[in-house]
């Protein structure tokens, strides 16, 4: 008996395992069989349209005009491909234009929100409060369109540049907000003031602890200066001129292919030939969607990879 009781001194006392968390977590199968139901039908919102417009880029132009749009053409044609591939050299700029203003643009961007969300972050920054609300009054109200395009071309000379592509919507007081409120949330101040006290400088700091911990806050940001760049045609048609074509994105290109074929379209009985009549108008339309669509859609997994990181990595342990 005294054998058996020094044992169980010696061994470490094990925590029982209950069954309340597992069974707190168990999902029923009924309930597991309706949120299934609920994302595929969420998923299928989302896809078919897609393959809708796919379909339809690949339907001639006379069963278009016979019989609409529809899931099964009477034809296919790749027509509308052609039409874009003979354009191939002047979208061809455009999309390389798109990438280098996207790249440059999200780089940037993610650096001066986060350098920025991580000063209003820090309760020893004298200035946070008054810049915190410096930043939040433009999310309310701004100077408006006139006033932002005489600073950015009289005051700062971004017109007819490529700076003008990229600065004026690098930096949004949603971005900062969002990325400030994560280094709250996440970045203790004990592993900055441990920082400090070892002669980390706050460039040192922001590189080496903050910006690691912080990966899903930037893809988030990230992926949605990378969607404002790529869908951006606004800042072209503002700051830049007709003289400067080579500058043009890709989003710009394409809707002007689109306009030129709906006049030419629209106006076909007043110009002389029959080549106007025989443009994939319909079909064209939707492979512009499908150009512009499938190179940005390509770069989500890139930016998904972060999402399922956890958020607690780096936490002070008490």
């Amino acid at each position: 008996m005294s054998e058996i009781l020094r044992k169980q001194a010696i061994e470490p006392i094990r925590p029982r395992r209950t069954k309340i968390g597992s069974a707190a977590n168990r999902i029923s199968k009924p309930t597991n069989f309706l949120f299934s139901i609920i994302f595929f039908i969420l998923a299928a919102v989302c896809v078919i349209p897609v393959i809708f417009v796919m379909i339809i880029s690949l339907s001639s132009n006379e069963s278009i005009q016979i019989m609409g749009y529809r899931f099964i053409p009477t034809a296919w044609s790749l027509s509308s491909y052609e039409y874009i591939w003979v354009l191939r050299d002047f979208i061809g700029r455009a999309f390389m234009v798109s990438v280098g203003v996207t790249v440059v643009g999200t780089v940037i961007g993610v650096f001066l929100n986060s350098t920025m969300g991580y000063a209003l972050s820090r309760r020893n920054f004298r200035f946070r409060r008054h810049l915190t609300w410096l930043i939040f009054i433009p999310m309310l109200f701004n100077g408006g369109l006139v006033a932002t395009y005489l600073v950015n071309t009289r005051v700062l000379f971004l017109g007819n540049t490529y700076w003008a592509l990229i600065l004026p919507i690098a930096v949004t007081s949603f971005y900062v907000i969002i990325i400030r409120t994560f280094f709250q949330q996440t970045v203790s101040d004990s592993v900055v003031e441990s920082a400090q006290m070892d002669g980390a400088s706050q460039f040192l700091i922001f590189f080496r602890i903050v910006l690691p911990v912080s990966l899903p806050a930037l893809a988030t940001i990230g992926l949605f200066l990378s969607f404002a760049y790529w869908n951006d045609w606004f800042s072209t048609l503002m700051y830049i001129q007709s003289t400067h074509q080579h500058m043009y994105p890709l989003q710009y290109v394409l809707i002007s292919i689109d306009r030129s074929l709906q006049f030419l379209t629209r106006n076909a009985q007043f110009i002389m030939g029959t080549e106007v009549s025989r443009l994939p108008a319909e079909s064209a339309r939707m492979a512009i969607v499908m150009v512009a669509v499938i190179p940005i859609a390509m770069s989500y997994p890139f930016f998904q990879r972060y999402f399922v990181s956890g958020l607690t990595i780096g936490s002070v342990k008490g």
